[in-house]
């Protein structure tokens, strides 16, 4: 139980401490008759002024709930803390958990069955770490396409070669779980505090690779590359999964396959698991020269002594459709984010030290199931594959279409870069980048480019930069799923995380994955 006193303001740069005595000063209290710590902090970079936002926790008073109603200020507050402790079932099961997908969905569910005696046995379609950085790689020099093991599959899932963001909209206590997680097996103790906690790629593998080998050493199973093909049921309750040639005897599995296994939806669809078109967007990579994205957020302070790289968050409507930056990467790169052949796909990936030249973004516009109604549950996928082909056709080859934002603005071809050299690691060709993409979405891209140009000084200068297409924003389909979290059409099997369609990031998918162990685990009873 704690007393939470939000929104004390300090100029950047001062010290810690000064906060802890705010918090005090502010509940009327002395500082050395309190345990007080830093809660959450973040950065305000507004109105030509850089302040650090804090929130501080206060322990050791008495009645703390009481003491917190009389003052009647909004910014304290009492929170109860109740620590996790998932509540084990007694039915026993007759083969353990199975997890389909390996991204932080499907680690987390893994990770908490195996920490409390389950055995789950994981079944990731992609390799290793190691070796998918050894595929990635061979791909962004030049070589094929591994269809099994590239920036969308594999272990860590698509979230293991980005930003490593784990902000999200959810307000869920195991919101907290997940990062005391994460900082256990390697990442930073700050993000534990950081209102815009971030890992960065580089240790976000590391974690992920930590986090395995303890589900092994808890008596888990991982096996790599190892797709499910398809399940059977009976009754409407799963019985068995196929997976590389063999039958898996399974009564629960966790579905946490991410939102690019296309063939995975198609060959369960088939089996009977529901489906359902999603909304989701589609649009460019656009990138700045990181230090203008400074000057234009920070001002005169830019460049100042630990102040960290601008990060920003847009948006705008045109019409009935959103348009909105989305997985900002300070100092980061555009990447090759492609799973099947001849198409182009972008995303972005920043290490944690946000050191790079550029800043990247996705700038994306929201797509309904109107716009790609095929009369099955596919259409969207349909949309995606459609604009990744005409990307590859449009280049001719895995270089991606490339475009200067002035080009891109006044309707003509690009030639060349200018100050804001691409950093797609395969090469791109420069032209008419939005050729590639529907009218109605080159529109809404401009429009929305137009809006964020007044918001942020230079957003929409002339050697911006131009890299289509952002295809894989989310999953373009929902598995359904009831309260009780299980298919709607399968009982036993639970769709989880951003390829189910109830996860937008690596935190919230993290979270859902925890969710799904959860329900598992009060049912039923450990393994052995």
């Amino acid at each position: 139980m704690s007393i939470f006193v939000s929104g004390i303001r300090l100029p950047f740069g001062e010290p810690e401490q000064a906060a802890l005595q705010a918090a005090c000063q502010q509940c009327g209290i002395a500082p050395d008759g309190v345990d007080a710590a830093v809660y959450r902090v973040s950065l305000d970079a507004r109105h030509g002024r850089i302040q650090q936002v804090y929130t501080v926790v206060l322990d050791g008073l008495e009645e703390e709930e009481a003491f917190a109603a009389k003052l009647q200020m909004p910014s304290v507050r009492y929170k109860e803390t109740i620590p996790f402790a998932p509540t084990l079932g007694k039915t026993p099961l007759s083969h353990p958990p199975v997890v389909i997908g390996f991204g932080p969905a499907g680690l987390f569910a893994a990770f908490l069955l195996a920490r409390y005696g389950y055995q789950p046995l994981v079944l990731e379609r992609g390799d290793t770490i190691a070796r998918r950085d050894q595929a990635v790689g061979q791909f962004w020099a030049g070589g094929a396409l591994d269809l099994h093991s590239n920036i969308q599959f594999g272990e860590g899932g698509a979230g293991a070669y980005s930003d490593g963001k784990l902000t999200t909209r959810i307000n869920d206590p195991l919101c907290d779980e997940v990062l005391r997680i994460l900082v256990q097996f390697g990442a930073p103790p700050e993000i534990l505090r950081m209102a815009k906690p971030h890992i960065g790629t580089d240790i976000l593998k590391t974690v992920v690779c930590a986090m395995r080998e303890a589900i092994i050493a808890y008596g888990g199973t991982v096996r790599f590359p190892t797709p499910v093909t398809g399940l059977s049921q009976k009754n409407g309750v799963l019985t068995a999964l196929f997976a590389d040639g063999m039958e898996i005897g399974c009564e629960q599995a966790v579905l946490a396959i991410g939102h690019s296994a296309r063939d995975t939806f198609f060959a369960l669809h088939k089996a009977g698991v529901d489906m359902q078109p999603k909304p989701f967007s589609a649009g460019v990579r656009i990138e700045h020269l990181q230090e203008d994205i400074n000057r234009a957020l920070y001002g005169k302070a830019a460049g100042l002594s630990g102040l960290p790289p601008a990060e920003y968050a847009l948006s705008c409507r045109d019409g009935g459709r959103a348009c909105y930056t989305f997985c900002m990467c300070p100092g980061g790169q555009v990447v090759a984010a492609q799973s099947e052949e001849n198409t182009i796909v972008t995303n972005g990936m920043s290490y944690h030290a946000r050191d790079g030249r550029n800043a990247n973004a996705a700038i994306a516009v929201s797509l309904d199931p109107v716009d790609f109604d095929d009369g099955t549950p596919f259409g969207g996928i349909a949309l995606q594959r459609q604009i990744e082909q005409a990307a590859f056709q449009l280049s001719g080859s895995y270089h991606a279409p490339c475009q200067t934002v002035r080009d891109f603005m006044e309707g003509r071809a690009s030639q060349k870069a200018g100050r804001v050299q691409p950093t797609y690691p395969i090469g791109v060709v420069y032209g008419r980048a939005n050729q590639c993409l529907p009218d109605f979405i080159t529109a809404s891209l401009r429009t929305g480019l137009r809006a964020f140009g007044r918001k942020i000084h230079g957003f929409d200068s002339a050697d911006a930069l131009i890299t289509a297409p952002e295809t894989r924003t989310s999953s373009p389909v929902r598995l359904p799923r009831g309260q009780s979290l299980y298919s709607r059409t399968v009982d036993g099997l639970i769709p989880c995380g951003e390829g189910a369609g109830y996860a937008g990031g690596i935190m919230s998918a993290a979270v859902d994955g925890m969710r799904a162990a959860c329900r598992i685990m009060e049912q039923f009873a450990p393994v052995g």
